[in-house]
């Protein structure tokens, strides 16, 4: 368990990097709303994650359609959890997105793995 925790860090590590860098470009650069830029963000970052969780973090002995579309639905309840998440923190608490993004990936990363472990190890 703690090798598993250790790679799924490095690999949410990752994948948190190249979400915060698709936020910020889409919403600085392309003057996208910042939840839409998140959605996005959100979506190339799940699916970097799903691949590097796959096949390096849980090593899944049999991947299955199955396993996929249940591991997409959890990533669609993250993406939820996501969403509220940065809309409570930058419009009510009054955080710049970037930070809002950054409290909202440590509520989603107990949920990640929670849910990514039951669903690959399985």
């Amino acid at each position: 368990m703690k090798r598993e925790f250790f790679r799924f860090a490095v690999a949410g590590g990752s994948c948190f990097i190249i979400e915060l860098a698709v936020l910020y470009s889409l919403t600085e650069f392309a003057g996208i709303n910042y939840l839409t830029s998140a959605f996005w963000a959100f979506v190339v970052s799940v699916i970097v994650n799903y691949i590097m969780c796959a096949y390096w973090v849980f090593a899944a002995k049999k991947r299955s359609l199955a396993k996929t579309i249940v591991f997409a639905a959890t990533s669609v309840a993250g993406l939820g959890i996501n969403q509220l998440c940065m809309w409570t923190f930058v419009e009510f608490v009054g955080l710049h997105y970037m930070l809002a993004k950054v409290a909202a990936a440590c509520i989603v990363t107990i949920w990640n793995f929670i849910t990514k472990r039951m669903v690959l190890t399985r």
